[in-house]
């Protein structure tokens, strides 16, 4: 599929952008490379090449889930303008 000056124009006034007549030939002509480039990647052959997501078969090692930090709640509650049942009382914003 080719795309032409009028095809950016549909395709822009569809996305509410406003595009520059003057750079329509140009914007064209980079949306055409990469059509070609993408037609490109869909003829390579990958027959018995399994689906991956990431290059690498690699985990990130995840440390001990620790305590590392008192608990404050209940200072915070203390000090706060409304408390009930160990949760903060704030305003109501939407009706």
């Amino acid at each position: 599929m080719a795309i032409d000056s009028k095809v950016v124009a549909q395709v822009a006034h569809l996305a509410r952008l406003k595009v520059d007549p003057q750079d329509s030939d140009a914007l064209s002509d980079r949306l055409n490379d990469i059509l070609a480039m993408v037609d490109q990647l869909q003829q390579a052959d990958v027959e018995g090449v399994a689906p991956m997501a990431h290059p690498l078969d690699v985990t990130q090692p995840l440390r001990d889930d620790v305590v590392t930090e008192p608990n404050i709640r209940d200072k915070a509650l203390a000090i706060a303008p409304a408390a009930e049942n160990g949760c903060f009382l704030v305003p109501r914003v939407i009706e």
